[in-house]
């Protein structure tokens, strides 16, 4: 009996365009789905008759709950290394294989400061501006030369941020709960004293921790009351580690000059979300990872993947995480 293949959230439909599906074709039907479904029920029913599931990052969540109603199941492919919406020890009890593949952090670095140099130059008013025939010049851009960059974290993501900072001039200073002077030293930025002091000094503040009980809510309101009137806070990394509301209430009072937003609370973002039309922001859908590049590698590995599960000898498989703790919250290396 042939298999069946769901391709989950292929919003743009490239899915079976930027990878080559052939060398499975024989034994697996793939269909692609370009809808995010938004309940269990909905999900469990488009995919009754599944065995084998590619999902982008972490779009979708698959708890115990989902994957005990998809019996034929067999099979998770996930982009990436690491994906908190996975119940790992559901998936083993129920016979399920979950598999992940390589994901560059070029793209996420790009988006960064496509995202900063936007807030910075009011690119969006400016160019939505001539377009309508408004008036010439509205905004006086912010410099960056000369400027501080405080980032969170300076990891994978964090540290090519930096160097990019670096080449425009800026003086970049860094932070997290982990993070060391032997790290900042290797490449080339400050060790900043502290959180706070980091975002009280900062003219530009990008966050690029991982999501963990440690960094969870790090910027609340407080964190927020320290940043400069001029400031600009950039965050491509995950929504919840940035208080939401807290983020809004500053923005629509005016307390920070602008925001950079990529990640959401909820995704993808109800058409009456209040993030869709808060003043000062530069938001865009979750494209950090969404580059043709990084789609050739998680499709062409999830091919990878499914065919190794039809030969009985599975790649790339991704571990249960560790239990919560000092040791395994690392947020500093994000």
């Amino acid at each position: 009996m042939r298999l069946r293949c769901a391709v989950l959230d292929d919003y743009q439909r490239v899915a079976t365009e930027v990878a080559d599906w052939s060398p499975v074709a024989d034994a697996v039907d793939v269909v692609v789905h370009d809808t995010h479904y938004p309940d269990e029920d909905t999900l469990a029913a488009a995919l009754a008759d599944v065995d084998i599931v590619v999902t982008l990052r972490e779009r979708v969540p698959f708890p115990g709950s989902l994957i005990a109603r998809l019996p034929r199941l067999r099979l998770i492919v996930a982009s990436g290394m690491r994906n908190s919406v996975i119940d790992y020890a559901a998936a083993e009890a129920h016979g399920v294989t979950v598999c992940g593949t390589a994901s560059s952090s070029t793209p996420p670095v790009e988006l960064t400061w496509a995202l900063l140099l936007g807030l910075a130059r009011g690119i969006v008013p400016e160019a939505d501006g001539l377009r309508a025939g408004g008036p010439w010049q509205q905004t006086v851009g912010a410099d960056l030369h000369g400027r501080r960059l405080g980032l969170l974290g300076l990891g994978r993501i964090g540290g090519p941020v930096a160097q990019v900072g670096l080449a425009f001039g800026m003086r970049v200073s860094a932070w997290s709960q982990n993070l060391t002077r032997e790290r900042t030293d290797e490449v080339g930025v400050e060790l900043a004293p502290s959180k706070e002091e980091l975002l009280r000094t900062a003219d530009f503040v990008s966050v690029h921790l991982a999501l963990g009980e440690r960094t969870r809510g790090l910027l609340g309101p407080a964190e927020l009351a320290l940043l400069k009137p001029t400031a600009y806070l950039v965050n491509t990394s995950r929504a919840a580690i940035v208080d939401q509301e807290a983020l809004l209430t500053t923005l629509h009072e005016g307390r920070i000059a602008g925001a950079g937003v990529d990640v959401f609370d909820t995704e993808p973002l109800p058409a009456d979300h209040p993030m869709r039309t808060a003043p000062r922001l530069l938001a865009t859908p979750h494209l950090g990872y969404v580059s043709r590049a990084n789609y050739a590698t998680y499709y062409g590995q999830a091919v990878e993947a499914i065919r190794a599960h039809l030969a009985g000898a599975p790649v790339r498989r991704l571990p249960v995480p560790a239990a919560p703790g000092p040791a395994s919250a690392r947020a500093g290396t994000a």
